[in-house]
């Protein structure tokens, strides 16, 4: 699908079609969004190399290559490739980063999103009332993208730190191969979330510099906000994969303790019942059919004896275990 939304410098418009666009380039006040949403490829490519003169190797990297975040400088645009955020804490895939490719130009910035992201349907709606996105050209309306799309990492990570507090409490209360695969899970899914947030840091400080004559100087101060947002983005993510590993660390020593008090009770049970055992197997308890005419030690005194001696044993080791404070 490929929307477009156009201001005219008074009105927002947003029944503007792709035979529209030659025009409206033209038209110096004019600002355009053009949204490439799920478009395949053999749609968007014309569009990009065609309409809009995009460098074939650009277009590539949109829309056929994987890449980690970047920028990159084409004189008269710039190619930015983000990372948008979608955390479910239902769904076995924590964490879906999906791609966000960029095309800045002075009065116009196209994106392509192979999945649809949510930062981008937020801003897309909130553009078509409230025309303060294109006050100031395409370079703050990829502020006003980049801005939301911190608030969504951000929103994200408050998500896995709260669910990471409460994996804290269920450690202490209920440990279990299945909490163990869910730390590990999340473990995982921070790690991940770092690896994407290093190179975008990357990108905004690059933004942020006004090293690009497409963005000058009092735009590069909204870039260096939506940075320091960033920085203190990765920083959190830090601090929250080290709550993960100091859980972890919490679940073994728990597993441990608990291991260490069943060994424990069986050591007890074993030490208590090692007397009775020795006494029943040295005489054999043969009281009521003895192989041998022994009536001494198989008779029924014999029997009261051992008896009372096999009830009182247990009860006097536990005593002298509990006086030494082995149990």
């Amino acid at each position: 699908m490929i929307r477009i939304v156009a201001f005219d410098g008074e009105t927002v418009r947003s029944d503007v079609t792709v035979s529209d666009l030659p025009r409206l380039l033209k038209d110096p006040k004019s600002v355009l969004w053009v949204d490439l949403v799920e478009t395949p490829v053999a749609e968007a490519r014309p569009l990009l190399e065609g309409i809009f003169g995009f460098h074939p190797l650009a277009v590539d990297d949109a829309l056929e290559e994987q890449h980690i975040p970047k920028v990159d400088d084409w004189g008269s645009y710039l190619y930015i490739a983000l990372y948008g955020i979608h955390v479910d804490l239902s769904h076995e895939h924590l964490l879906e980063l999906p791609e966000l490719d960029c095309f800045l130009m002075p009065r116009c910035m196209v994106t392509f999103q192979a999945q649809a992201a949510s930062t981008v349907e937020q801003l897309w709606q909130a553009v078509q009332t409230d025309q303060r996105a294109f006050s100031r050209g395409a370079p703050y309306l990829l502020y006003n993208l980049l801005d939301r799309l911190m608030a969504d990492y951000m929103l994200a990570l408050e998500t896995l730190d709260g669910r990471v507090e409460e994996l804290e409490d269920m450690v202490f209360q209920r440990p279990s191969e299945k909490l163990l695969g869910e730390i590990f899970a999340y473990k995982r899914v921070l790690m991940q979330l770092r690896r994407a947030l290093m190179p975008q840091r990357e990108v905004l400080n690059k933004l942020s510099r006004g090293d690009f004559a497409l963005i000058n100087h009092a735009d590069s101060v909204y870039f260096r906000d939506t940075y320091d947002h960033l920085v203190r983005l990765y920083e959190i993510a830090d601090t929250t994969r080290d709550a993960v590993n100091d859980i972890l660390e919490m679940y073994l020593s728990v597993v441990n303790n608990r291991m260490n008090d069943v060994m424990k009770t069986l050591t007890v049970i074993t030490t208590l019942f090692m007397p009775l055992s020795f006494i029943a197997g040295f005489f054999g308890m043969n009281y009521f059919q003895p192989s041998m005419p022994l009536p001494r030690w198989t008779g029924p005194v014999s029997l009261g004896l051992t008896l009372g001696a096999m009830a009182i044993m247990p009860v006097t080791m536990y005593w002298w275990m509990s006086k030494r404070n082995l149990i």
